[in-house]
């Protein structure tokens, strides 16, 4: 099993990368956005 990680910044396109890469190459998309920290956002 290969693993690929598609990584960068906010809304430079990396979503939609990813499910057409998906789609074409038979792969699962796992996404960690839920998950990030953001250091002093508030």
């Amino acid at each position: 099993m290969k693993v690929v990680f598609i990584v960068g910044p906010t809304c430079t396109g990396k979503s939609s990368f990813a499910l057409e890469a998906a789609a074409k190459l038979g792969g699962v998309i796992l996404n960690a956005d839920s998950i990030q920290v953001y250091k002093y956002f508030d």
